[in-house]
């Protein structure tokens, strides 16, 4: 477990549910991974990440799954993709990721409380 936080340091992190309206192939990664465009609704617009993500999905079966995401870290440059926000996931026991289920219909934008 990692050190202990207050509540306003939770706070500080903004996740919030996003569509993906795109996914790709991303080769030049230098672990296998997707090239995601990902609507976060007209407050946040549509941001772009790279997600290691390959072996539990495929690109055509991304498009239209909500996600969780951090739309509050600085963009990190991984090869020719500047990704602005972070997706998440789970590692499962063999260390593949697993995106954080959104299991009913939310709002593109809409943030964890």
């Amino acid at each position: 477990m990692s050190e202990t936080i207050t509540f306003a340091d939770f706070e500080r992190v903004d996740i919030r549910v996003g569509t993906i309206i795109e996914a790709e192939v991303f080769p030049e990664a230098r672990k296998p991974a997707y090239k995601l465009q990902i609507d976060f609704g007209p407050e946040i617009g549509i941001k772009k990440s790279s997600a290691q993500i390959t072996v539990h999905y495929q690109p055509e079966d991304l498009v239209g799954r909500q996600i969780m995401a951090v739309v509050n870290f600085p963009p990190r440059q991984i090869g020719p993709v500047r990704s602005e926000v972070l997706t998440l996931g789970f590692e499962d026991e063999a260390g593949a990721i697993v995106l954080a289920a959104i299991d009913k219909a939310i709002p593109n934008g809409r943030k964890l409380m």
